[in-house]
């Protein structure tokens, strides 16, 4: 296994931190799309699990996020989101050629998912998604004051919401790469993306896979099962889990979750 780290153009010439942990012939190829605030790092222990049964892993910093150019944490346009992993998928397609393609899109990273596979439908094999903010039943945001003006910043307080793992909520907070500061318009961006979302539902026709967890407090599941009962993929699972919080690939039973997933995915190579 082989690790490369570089970055990646976007389609408006934002620099993406990227990365490929690569295997000897590989069955096939995933793209991680990490979640709000976070980073592609995080995911070191899946894409480990991932080489180890023989995928290439590619990865990649949202922009505005930990190593990739863009004003923190700022979205003035939800697509922004969408053709960013756009860029990174055609990208890895040029890469690959023939090899299948796959996406693993967790929370904010799972909006993004699923509207690249709303927008570009057919691009990839299949898509996972974990805990993915396909609808707004919970305000991940909170209540925001609706005067805030654009630009404003506040503090990141999603960590106690993120795993019911102490050590992780810990590691998460001391992680120099997480953002400390979500911008207004972020949330905003997003707002709009979800109602883009779902006026669009009948357009996600590629497989997927849909996991959350029933204890998440940052993402509500209703978004997971709303989101799988709207679209009209023929191949489509729905999987809650019981007991597990906002990050299920970090919970105590992330083996268990990792390895439906990957299941999943080895079922439609």
């Amino acid at each position: 296994m082989t690790r490369i780290e570089t970055t990646l153009q976007s389609f408006d010439g934002t620099q993406l931190y990227f990365s490929k942990d690569t295997v000897e012939n590989a069955k096939a190829a995933v793209v991680i799309v990490h979640g709000l605030a976070e980073h592609a790092s995080r995911y070191d222990y899946v894409t480990e699990k991932l080489n180890t049964r023989g995928f290439t892993v590619y990865r990649f910093d949202h922009r505005g996020h930990a190593r990739s150019e863009g004003a923190r944490t700022f979205y003035s346009d939800f697509h922004h989101l969408i053709d960013d992993v756009n860029a990174v998928v055609e990208a890895v397609l040029q890469e690959i050629g023939d090899t299948p393609l796959y996406i693993i899109g967790h929370s904010m990273g799972g909006f993004a998912s699923s509207s690249f596979g709303t927008k570009y439908p057919g691009k990839v094999k299949g898509i996972v998604l974990s805990g993915a903010l396909t609808r707004y039943n919970t305000k991940v945001a909170g209540e925001l004051p609706m005067e805030l003006p654009a630009g404003t910043y506040f503090p990141n307080e999603l960590g106690n919401g993120v795993c019911s793992d102490p050590e992780v909520v810990s590691a998460y907070a001391n992680d120099p790469l997480v953002e400390k500061q979500i911008s207004v318009d972020l949330f905003n961006s997003l707002g709009y993306g979800v109602e883009w979302l779902k006026e669009h539902a009948k357009q996600f026709v590629d497989p997927v896979l849909v996991m959350h967890g029933a204890n998440d407090g940052l993402v509500s599941e209703k978004d997971s099962r709303d989101f799988y009962g709207d679209i009209a993929s023929t191949d489509k699972t729905l999987k809650i889990y019981a007991h597990l919080m906002h990050e299920i690939f970090n919970e105590t039973a992330r083996d268990e979750v990792i390895e439906e997933a990957i299941a999943w995915i080895e079922k439609r190579i």
